[in-house]
Parts: C-alpha cells; structure tokens; sequence
C-alpha cells in the first residue's frame, strides 16, 4: 500500500467526459491500445468533467510563456484491466531487456523485477480503497510540444523503468543539456501546478487533481489539513 491510499475517498460522483483534443496535442494512435490494451466503453482519453477545465487552464498559463506551445495528453483514464495489463507488458520487457526466461527466475530475482515494475505502476487493485490513480479518472499524464509540434525533451521518455523518470533528475547536474531537461520538466510542472494538479514524487509526467495521491500531496504541505479525495475507481 502506497502512502496515499491512507486517504479516505468520498465519491462525488462526477462522470467521465471526454478530453476536448483538438485543444491540445495528442499521441495516435494511443501507445496503450497499440499494445492491445483492453479500454473497454472509454477511449484513454476521457477524465473527470471539471478536470478539463483545470488542463486548460494549464495550457492558458503555459501559453502565456510559450505562446504556441502545447500540452500533449499521453494517457488519462485507465481502467484496472488496462492498469493490470500494463504492469504485465512492463514486466514481459524487464525480462526481455535483462536477457531473462521468467521460468529460470530465481524468487529474489523476480522480486527485484517486480519492484522495478512498481516503481512505475501502480497495484492493479480492485479493492475500493486503494484505486490506482489513473482509474479514478482524475490523473493524466502529459509532456509539452513546441510551436513546430515537436514534443519537448525532458531527457527521459514516459514509462521509463528508471531512475531518470524522478522529477529532478537532473535538476544536480551542471551540464547544459541536463539543465535544458530539468528546465523543461520545471516548465510543465510549474504550468499544471498553478492550474491545481499535483505531480507524481516519482513520475515527471504524473499529475492528479481531487484523489487520494493529490489531496495526500497537498496534506503534507499544509500542516494539520486533512483533505480526503473527491475522485475513487470509475467502475
């Protein structure tokens, strides 16, 4: 159990919507139903209805620096189904990447695997406490594009297994390239904060806003609050 599903859920009940994607920039075909991950009724694209208002204001306030820039929208809503098939599909690559038969995998080693895994995703849970954030429908993650509609380098890609995907990374290294890529992850952060999200401690790309990871973030920031989240698993 992560710290954040210490937070209690009081379901508010807003539905799903779909993300309005001619106001942003969008990876398609989806990376996910690429691979054959099973959506089901919703595209990845949906969130929260008042969600959308907070992404736009988001590309308000990055617009106002970059007037031709864009938020791209990597993924949002994610069923457990897709969540459980991901964590799968992340492990099936570790070994891959490792040279490992899964068969052969000693049970450190395959725990050590796994951790790698969890690093990244999220428990696939069904239990109603502990949802993983992108099923409440009120996490997205998203990356930045360029007025050439190039997307933004932040010196690691999405879903990396890696230690590159902590936020400031980079932000110790005085190279100027690795400075360009903190530079960015800065940007995009800065953008989605002032618009209410709260990142992910361990994902550059990670934001929520009203469940149990966001209204935990924003506890440890405010002495004695006590918010508990608005948003559980979209069922």
């Amino acid at each position: 159990m992560r710290p954040y599903h210490q937070i209690p859920i009081i379901e508010c009940g807003e539905p799903l919507v779909e993300i309005p994607l001619e106001l942003f920039a969008v990876e398609s075909p989806h990376p996910y139903e690429k691979l054959g991950a099973p959506y089901g009724e919703h595209s990845p694209y949906f969130l929260r209805k008042s969600l959308i208002s907070n992404l736009k204001e988001a590309q308000n306030h990055l617009q106002r620096i970059h007037p031709n820039w864009h938020i791209q929208i990597f993924d949002a809503y994610r069923p457990v189904a897709v969540q459980q098939f991901m964590v799968d599909y992340s492990f099936a690559q570790a070994l891959q990447e490792r040279g490992l038969i899964e068969a052969q995998l000693s049970s450190s080693k395959r725990q050590e695997i796994w951790e790698a895994v969890y690093e990244i995703w999220a428990v696939p849970s069904k239990e109603e406490k502990t949802p993983p954030p992108h099923s409440t429908g009120a996490a997205v993650d998203v990356t930045l594009v360029d007025d050439n509609r190039q997307v933004v380098d932040m010196g690691s890609p999405i879903d990396e297994m890696s230690e590159r995907s902590l936020p400031d990374y980079f932000a110790n290294n005085s190279e100027l390239e690795a400075q360009q890529y903190h530079a960015h992850r800065q940007l995009l952060h800065d953008v989605m904060l002032k618009a209410g999200f709260q990142r992910n401690p361990r994902e550059w790309w990670h934001f929520s806003l009203g469940d149990q990871m966001c209204c935990w973030l924003n506890n440890q920031l405010i002495p004695g609050s006590s918010l508990t989240a608005r948003y559980g698993r979209v069922v």
